[in-house]
């Protein structure tokens, strides 16, 4: 089935909107990790900070990208926020819907496109189940939306997001927003098909509030509000679009917030911000008005220059802007100066996100190891030219970092391609922390499977002093038990703690093992034993003492010796 494309091939923005949300007893089938061990009623934070990823819609398909592989990658328990990308918006209702209609070509391609099928129709075994546990052909849910309610079930710290939009998406948003009845009409369509869960039926799956439970909120991808510099075919209102814009925000923030009255839940809201100054001038994103609405955005860190330039290599994911760039001033970017346009108008830092790539761009026919070579085409890629996937590109050639630039490349003799790399991750998690920003965001969790860059933001983040963002009341939960059940997790008596530290008993026998060391550097995997427990490693660490990081902080109980 043709699917909505990857980012665009130029400068753009995704407004990234996150929900507070009220998680809980999820799923079909119970937990049975021990990190399902807490709840959280606010937003999401690992030590205060958010760590969004984008998981594709499409990515099931040949990237063969399921939900379960966040599982066993490590990245459920390093991200805060998912974000399922895309939903689409009917050319002639303007609202929010599901359906199975291959994406097209043209201007009217995306005209009534969905993918039903990887929404909720896809049956999943046992083997590739986040659960364990196989769909049965009855049953109202299925396909990604019900692995990522399997996944808040096991990490409840996690915050599913509804993206609507994207580059290819993104065409009817002007008329959605283009009326005050039109506004109130997208915003109650949107919250009725994924926040309440009713689902159209299709193929014996879905019904009313099939999904609900599933998304946190809702996360706005419009690109771009007032800018001819979306897809073609996008319907633009270079006057209005700024205004209403702004109003859809406001009408977003407040139905979330009336349905959330009546359920005890909190939803968020979130948005995808450009980093090109004529976008976001064009739409206001950096109107401190929108962030009234707004729990948060993340700023678009990369495609800041791409193959649509066939015969220039240069910097995609530059954290500063660079002196060799020979482009016009216009058309130099950098991640720093996108920051600024928004915090310079008075934007909180910790509601800003710094977007980053899992992916590089890149050229062929290119003549020097150096930026700014001149090259023949885009380079190969496996989806799409000029795009490639950074599990693919992170042994290709030599790789070169430049701090001064936060940037980071590969050159082997004909290809040229930019990239983020642990070395530009470490960079730009200090640059987060030294402009109080809330934390970062992927596009997207299938370019890097194994986890190598989410390893690298949590060394940067994760430990240390805390970031600015509360992650919201923490409630205990008993641990489950691991055997499928319909019924909610029971709620814990007032007495249940929630990260308990253990005093070992006198006489309890000496743990076999690697004495836990405070002077020690530990990485992900490594098994130490503390006060009569084994404690697993997550991620790099040093000087954290094991029982007092909380839950989702970086030691795991592995019980007692």
């Amino acid at each position: 089935m043709s699917t909505p494309a990857r980012r665009p091939m130029r400068l753009v923005a995704a407004l990234t909107s996150a929900a507070v949300a009220l998680a809980g007893a999820l799923g079909a089938v119970a937990a049975t990790s021990a990190s399902a061990a807490e709840t959280s009623t606010g937003d999401s934070a690992i030590n205060g900070y958010r760590n969004v990823g984008y998981f594709t819609q499409w990515g099931v398909y040949g990237r063969n990208f399921q939900v379960q592989d966040l599982v066993t990658s490590g990245a459920a328990e390093q991200l805060t926020h998912i974000n399922y990308s895309f939903g689409n918006i009917h050319h002639q209702t303007l609202e929010c819907f599901i359906a199975n209609k291959a994406q097209g070509t043209g201007p009217n391609g995306s005209d009534g496109a969905g993918d039903a099928w990887a929404d909720f129709g896809m049956g999943y075994t046992a083997a590739n189940s986040v659960a364990g546990v196989a769909d049965t052909w009855d049953q109202p849910l299925a396909g990604s939306f019900n692995q990522l309610k399997q996944l808040k079930a096991k990490y409840p710290h996690l915050k599913v997001m509804l993206s609507i939009g994207g580059w290819t998406w993104s065409k009817n948003f002007s008329k959605a927003a283009a009326t005050q009845a039109s506004r109130e009409k997208f915003v109650s369509s949107c919250i009725n098909l994924y926040i309440k869960g009713n689902l159209p039926t299709i193929d014996g799956r879905g019904g009313a509030g099939a999904a609900a439970g599933v998304f946190d909120g809702i996360d706005i991808d419009w690109e771009w509000p007032g800018s001819n510099n979306g897809e073609v075919g996008n319907h633009v209102d270079t006057v209005n679009d700024k205004a209403n814009f702004r109003l859809l925000l406001a009408e977003f923030r407040k139905q979330l917030d009336a349905y959330g009255a009546t359920t005890g839940k909190e939803y968020l809201l979130s948005a995808f911000l450009p980093a090109n100054p004529a976008d976001i001038a064009a739409g206001g994103w950096n109107d401190p008005r929108i962030f009234q609405s707004l729990d948060f955005g993340n700023i678009q860190g990369y495609d800041l220059h791409g193959a649509w330039n066939k015969t220039l290599t240069g910097h995609q994911i530059n954290l500063y802007d660079d002196p060799a760039d020979p482009r016009p001033a216009a058309q130099q970017f950098s991640v720093d100066k996108a920051v600024k346009q928004y915090t310079s108008a008075g934007i909180d830092p910790a509601q800003l996100g710094l977007g980053m790539a899992m992916y590089g761009r890149g050229w062929k026919g290119a003549t020097s190891s150096q930026p700014w070579g001149t090259a023949t085409d885009a380079g190969p890629g496996t989806w799409e030219a000029g795009n490639e996937d950074y599990d693919i590109l992170k042994n290709l050639g030599t790789g070169y970092y430049d701090a001064a630039t936060g940037s980071a490349w590969r050159y082997n003799g004909d290809q040229w391609w930019s990239l983020d790399t642990p070395q530009t991750i470490a960079q730009k998690s200090q640059y987060i922390r030294s402009q109080g920003l809330g934390g970062g965001m992927w596009w997207d969790l299938s370019g890097d499977e194994q986890g190598e860059l989410l390893d690298a933001v949590a060394a940067g983040l994760f430990t240390g002093a805390k970031g600015p963002v509360n992650p919201g009341t923490v409630t205990p939960t008993p641990s489950p038990t691991p055997t499928a059940t319909t019924s909610p997790t029971p709620s814990p008596s007032p007495t249940t703690t929630t990260t308990p530290t253990p005093s070992p008993s006198p006489t309890a026998p000496t743990c076999a093992g690697t004495a836990w060391s405070r002077s020690a550097v530990y990485t992900g995997g490594n098994v130490v034993v503390h006060n009569g427990h084994k404690w697993r490693a997550k991620w790099w660490t040093t000087g954290e003492e094991p029982g007092t990081t909380g839950q989702w902080g970086v030691w795991e109980d592995q019980g007692t010796c």
